[in-house]
């Protein structure tokens, strides 16, 4: 139980990791204007499917993996990348955070309970530990939120919650990941077409969207697929409150941002709280 307990706890921290990093990439790179929400989420996508199906492409069992698009699930990857993306145009990044992660929580916690799923009741403290924390975090820089963006992130929250839920029966994480990817392509192109009158495209701003799109997106979202197998939705919903906590201090490596005592406090607060949601069922189950 122990060595599944510790893979588990890895694959997580794995994915958690590349989210935080995923969202410091975003920021870097919409924060700066080096370029436009569309072309960013579009080059994003793009090359984390061509990432993607070259890892699937080399992978050695590859011919018992075969790429099945499911479009409800690429589509609501491209829903959750193109509204994130257009929502931190008009949001500071404490509401964003609140809503998005409110969001993820709702939906996949009400799924859960929807499926007569019971959380054990230390994943229930847990979770609300967690939460405290990031609303800790959050509070100083909570603004009145304009409603079509707030609209937007919500939407994000519910697509990506949505699409975590739906992970969770996957078999084989790299070609289903992959195969989602590949389904936002035309999405994303169409996207571009038609959401954005002009681009605004710099070096930079497209190298920061390709590495969000091949590393932070797509190999994350791989090492996602696979750990939700072994997390109940509330789990699942609980861990991904540590992102903002792991995107804050890579902000504080890379984008030289403060350490505060607020920041650690809520650290201890969310990671705690995830750990005891994380761990609790485990430790308990007879």
């Amino acid at each position: 139980m122990k060595k599944n307990l510790f893979s588990l706890v890895g694959l997580t921290a794995a994915a958690l990791f590349a989210f935080a990093a995923n969202s410091v990439l975003c920021r870097l790179a919409l924060g700066g204007r080096t370029i436009d929400a569309t072309s960013f989420t579009a080059f994003r996508l793009g090359s984390g499917a061509i990432a993607l199906w070259l890892m699937w492409l080399i992978h050695p069992h590859r011919k018992e993996h075969h790429l099945k698009l499911n479009w409800l699930s690429a589509v609501l990857l491209f829903a959750y990348a193109i509204a994130f993306s257009f929502a931190y145009l008009g949001l500071s990044a404490g509401t964003g955070a609140l809503l998005l992660f409110g969001a993820v929580q709702a939906t996949m916690l009400g799924w859960a309970l929807r499926l007569g799923e019971r959380p054990h009741v230390l994943e229930w403290l847990g979770l609300v530990i967690a939460i405290a924390g990031l609303v800790y975090l959050v509070f100083p820089g909570l603004t009145a939120p304009s409603p079509f963006h707030s609209g937007l992130m919500v939407t994000a929250g519910i697509s990506w919650g949505w699409y975590s839920l739906r992970g969770r029966g996957s078999r084989f994480p790299l070609a289903d990941t992959a195969s989602n990817f590949l389904g936002t392509v035309p999405l994303a192109l169409l996207g571009m077409m038609t959401l954005t009158a002009t681009h605004s495209l710099s070096p930079t701003g497209v190298l920061v969207a390709v590495m969000s799109g091949a590393v932070t997106s797509g190999v994350g979202y791989v090492i996602w697929y696979a750990a939700l197998k072994h997390l109940t939705a509330t789990q699942a919903a609980t861990v991904q409150l540590a992102v903002p906590i792991l995107a804050a201090f890579g902000g504080v490596v890379l984008l030289a941002e403060p350490v505060t005592l607020r920041l650690l406090v809520a650290s201890i607060l969310i990671l705690g709280g995830v750990g005891v949601a994380l761990t609790g069922r485990a430790l308990f189950k007879k």
